[in-house]
């Protein structure tokens, strides 16, 4: 007996060739009917033997293409239209809750067909499939059809088409889809803006550039690179002094995975992520001697590297044969440059040549950052390959939208059971970044057509996150900084019930108007209490001594041992004051002005960092911290320093003993010795509060909890206690998390 079925699908099934695959599917079991997109995700109706729609029905989940997620698939069974053969409808728009796919990394075919010399598209920067290419970063609006992309101006030829119509070729309906009579096109410019070659000569013109020292702004999908050549110590110190980037790490691009393996270990897990769909680039333990110069990544055992992603870049890289720096193309502190204009008169002191497209960019998307720990990948940047992905969120109806913190923004909104992270927006520092932070919230809430009726936002009065929401004309919920940090991490880990919160970070405004960042929170349903927290200790300059790791220092010495601090010997922290900056130091301590409170144990990190004589003047954000890990890395102790706790309101740590440390480094024991200890003690400081606490869930995160010897060591040893252990994987334990745990403490508020 004939029946109709009609099925309705969520989830990421736009932009990965779903329509041809159920296409395909039909044709294969001779069903009737149809399949379109639209606004919401993926409408079927076909018409066939019931038996032969059961089957129908259950393929599709088992079939789906490998990019595609279905979030929920609705079905029902109604009586015969008389279908005549089977076709991919047009597009309808409405209401828009489909998800949107992230940018995909080239695909082996596409791969194999820009190197054949016999292949049309040979050569050829933009080729792409429904199996790869732009995604996120091109579309304008729901449905994905190209009319609804960057890619509206570009009218296929003949051929492209032919491809794009035919249900057997794996461009059926590939709305990027494109070649070099159609398509986007390169051309290389000067600083002046002058085009010196278009097409395959502006891409062999740029590699010959950076061959020769230079330094080349290479626009890619989500923004622009600067790029340029690894090896040579004298272009990076260049690209540096360009770029005022003293000695922050440099992410670099390699031609193959063959020639990374030289210079890095890679481990099974690594070599996946390295090519994978998403691409990031992955945290790598450098080898001994490498082909880059120590200057990509000074004092550090990790190289940040990542392949070629795009047919761009692998063009690109097959020319050249060997790293090249790929960092992010802006002035540091701002957002990446995505446009032609803007990128030439804005990097035009950094970039030597610009090498252009004409493919717009409809949003910036960073290069994402994940490393493995303990067995997992934990992603530090969320942005390309990532996002736009929503997290599953039980009861995230309401439309809520969160702005996030003020450093490493993202903001996120709710809807249908799915929260919404944007991509990295980076340090609202400047009024480009700001500007971005506005225009992400407006592009995002028009992508899903959510128009949210809450903001949330941090306690903190300074930001101007928290500034933006105000002026919303909303209703605001403001949420505590360590506490959204907490519901982040449970949020994507899918936690309920009672959990102890370890959230350890350098920054986050307490409800006691203290700085907060050594915490230990009870969450339930409810909210959350202090069950524990570092002792607080004053930060001499206030925000100055977050660059400065030796205020962070004499601030610490002080809250020990008072007057005396100032008159103890050797203290390395105090060498690089002049006499008069010592003494206002001195004063600020003694009368409390300007010295803020902070359980921080990122500022301890920065104290011991600076006592030990590793860091006294950060270069760049959690460069203090980064160097205890790489000193701990280098020991392998189990020794620790002492501590206490003492009952109060909360539980009040004090440790590790500073006077210990102290002792160790007059009796010159080395600081990766020191610093093994210091990191075992911060373990033994969580595993005695958890302990006490009773609780079986336990949560670690903030941004302490990025460093791989301290989250693996945690870990461990409460698994070694019998207990239930979450950390991040695809949400940032930095401040990149804020937002999801903003929009699920409003939420949280809300149902109360």
């Amino acid at each position: 007996m004939k029946s109709r079925l009609r099925i309705f699908i969520r989830g990421a099934v736009q932009g990965v060739g779903f329509r041809p695959f159920i296409y395909k599917l039909a044709e294969n079991l001779e069903l009737q009917g149809w399949v379109l997109n639209s606004g919401q995700g993926v409408t079927i109706e076909a018409e066939g033997e019931q038996k032969t729609l059961e089957e129908f029905l259950l393929r599709i989940k088992k079939e789906k293409p490998a990019l595609s997620s279905i979030q929920s698939m609705e079905s029902s069974f109604l009586d015969v239209k008389g279908y005549q053969g089977f076709e991919i409808r047009e597009s309808k728009g409405g209401e828009k809750t489909a998800l949107i796919l992230p940018d995909i990394a080239t695909c082996p075919d596409c791969r194999a067909e820009i190197l054949d010399s016999k292949n049309r598209r040979y050569r050829y920067p933009f080729a792409n499939c429904t199996n790869c290419g732009p995604r996120y970063s091109i579309i304008k609006s729901l449905p994905y059809d190209r009319a609804n992309t960057t890619m509206k101006n570009f009218k296929m030829c003949s051929d492209c088409q032919g491809e794009y119509d035919d249900p057997q070729n794996r461009r059926f309906h590939a709305q990027p889809n494109a070649c070099a009579e159609c398509g986007p096109h390169l051309e290389l410019w000067d600083r002046n803006k002058k085009v010196l070659a278009d097409c395959d000569a502006a891409l062999l013109g740029c590699a010959q550039m950076i061959k020769d020292g230079k330094i080349a702004a290479v626009k890619g999908i989500g923004g622009f690179h600067l790029m340029a050549d690894a090896r040579s110590f004298d272009v990076v110190k260049r690209l540096r002094e360009r770029k005022h980037r003293e000695a922050k790490p440099f992410a670099v691009m390699y031609p193959s995975l063959e020639e990374i393996k030289k210079d890095c270990n890679v481990s099974v897990l690594e070599e996946r992520l390295l090519t994978s769909p998403e691409t990031p680039i992955v945290l790598l333990t450098k080898k001994e001697k490498t082909s880059v110069c120590e200057d990509v990544a000074p004092c550090n055992p990790y190289l940040g590297v990542m392949m070629p992603y795009t047919p761009l870049h692998i063009l690109l890289m097959e020319n050249l044969k060997f790293p090249v720096v790929a960092t992010s193309g802006n002035i540091t502190e701002e957002t990446i440059c995505i446009d032609e204009q803007e990128v030439a008169e804005t990097l035009c002191g950094i970039a030597d040549v610009f090498l252009m497209h004409s493919r717009p960019i409809a949003r910036h998307v960073d290069d994402s950052i994940v490393r493995i720990i303990e067995g997992r990948e934990m992603v530090l940047r969320r942005a390309r390959g990532f996002a736009p992905l929503p997290i599953p969120c039980q009861g995230a109806g309401d439309m809520v939208l969160s702005v996030g913190p003020h450093l490493k923004n993202t903001v996120s909104l709710s809807r249908d059971n799915n929260i919404f992270v944007s991509q990295h927006i980076g340090d609202l520092e400047t009024a480009k970044s700001f500007y971005t932070f506005e225009e992400t919230i407006k592009d995002l809430g028009t992508l899903y057509d959510i128009r949210p009726k809450v903001v949330a936002c941090d306690v903190h009065p300074d930001y101007l996150s928290t500034q933006f929401a105000r002026k919303m004309g909303l209703p605001v919920i403001q949420v505590q900084h360590h506490y959204a940090h907490v519901l982040s991490c449970m949020a994507e880990n899918e936690i309920e019930g009672e959990v102890l919160g370890v959230a350890w970070d350098g920054t986050g405004y307490g409800l006691d108007t203290t700085i907060w960042g050594g915490e230990f929170f009870k969450v339930d349903n409810k909210g959350f209490t202090r069950f524990a927290h570092f002792r607080p200790f004053p930060l001499p300059g206030g925000e100055k001594a977050i660059k400065e790791p030796r205020r962070s220092a004499m601030g610490l010495l002080y809250s020990i041992f008072k007057e005396k601090a100032f008159k103890l010997k050797n203290i390395k922290a105090y060498k690089g004051f002049d006499v008069k900056e010592f003494q206002d130091l001195r004063t600020m301590l003694r009368k409390k002005i300007n010295s803020p409170l902070t359980s921080s144990v990122g500022r301890i990190f920065d104290a011991v960092a600076s006592l030990t004589g590793l860091c006294q003047i950060m270069q760049f954000e959690g460069q203090a911290a980064m160097m205890l890990e790489f000193a701990a890395g280098l020991e392998t102790t189990d020794k620790v320093y002492s501590f206490s706790i003492e009952k109060g309101e909360s539980l009040l740590i004090d440790g590790p003993s500073i006077k210990e440390i102290l002792v160790d480094i007059e009796k010159d024991f080395h600081a990766s010795f020191i610093c093994a200890k210091f990191h075992n003690t911060l373990v033994d400081i969580i595993a005695a509060i958890v302990k006490r606490s009773g609780m079986e869930k336990i949560v670690l995160t903030g941004g302490c909890f990025q460093n791989k010897y301290l989250l693996e060591h945690a870990i461990q040893r409460l698994r070694a206690q019998k207990l239930s252990v979450y950390w991040h994987q695809r949400i940032p334990p930095n401040d990149g998390g804020i937002s999801l745990g903003q929009v699920v403490a409003a939420h949280k508020e809300l149902k109360s």
